[in-house]
């Protein structure tokens, strides 16, 4: 007579509904970390603090801080993925709306533009702080955070490419990148001008650059 080495029903159910709880304490104490961490940055207005402050301020111990994280840069790691995956579904928002494939993908480079330029008055240090280090120290991190909004940025060269609106030669994924690394790095290295004589770039022109390398003349 043969035996089966199965669990029983009521133990796995047991089981999984305690991963289930396990699982939704440890999202909820990451969830804490995270905002204590955004809360100093955006008090600060710089990414120079320490663990012990981020313990402190969430109410939690060292102890399940190292837990969930290797240190301050994997927590730091965190919030630019977040506030990346964050800007990315503003981009997709603001990009359902026009209905030709084109003007979807000029919305979406004009808004990335936007979010990427420095801001004084926002104080986003994650980005003119945290993500430069981070482009030069751990570029691989760099592009697993950048993933989703190069995701989208090659769905939107997708419609494009099947609208007969890119160049023959044009590689949408590629085209995609290009136009990303651009953006953000005009944006991100651009000021506000100290001369009123002077005259910064602006979205229009950054889409109308960008425009020139991928579009299709007609």
């Amino acid at each position: 007579m043969s035996s089966t080495s199965e669990e029983p029903a009521w133990k796995q159910r047991a089981v999984e509904r305690s991963t289930k709880a396990a699982k939704l304490r440890a999202e909820q104490r990451v969830e804490r970390f995270l905002d204590a961490a955004q809360a100093i940055i955006t008090e600060k207005g710089t990414t120079d603090f320490t663990v012990q402050e981020v313990v402190d301020r969430s109410r939690q111990s060292l102890r399940s801080f190292y837990q969930h994280f290797d240190g301050k840069h994997e927590l730091l790691l965190a919030l630019f993925e977040d506030a990346l995956r964050r800007a990315t579904d503003q981009i997709r928002t603001a990009a359902s709306g026009p209905a030709g494939p084109l003007d979807r993908l000029r919305v979406a480079v004009q808004l990335l533009f936007e979010l990427s330029r420095p801001d004084p008055a926002a104080r986003r240090p994650l980005f003119t702080e945290f993500a430069p280090q981070l482009l030069l120290s751990h570029p691989a991190e760099v592009r697993v955070a950048h993933a989703p909004l190069l995701a989208l940025l090659t769905e939107l060269m997708v419609d494009a490419e099947e609208a007969g609106l890119l160049r023959p030669a044009i590689t949408p994924r590629r085209a995609a990148a290009l136009t990303m690394q651009t953006v953000m790095f005009v944006a991100q290295s651009s000021s506000v001008a100290e001369d009123e004589s002077a005259n910064p770039i602006i979205a229009d022109e950054i889409w109308d650059f960008c425009a020139v390398g991928f579009t299709a003349q007609r």
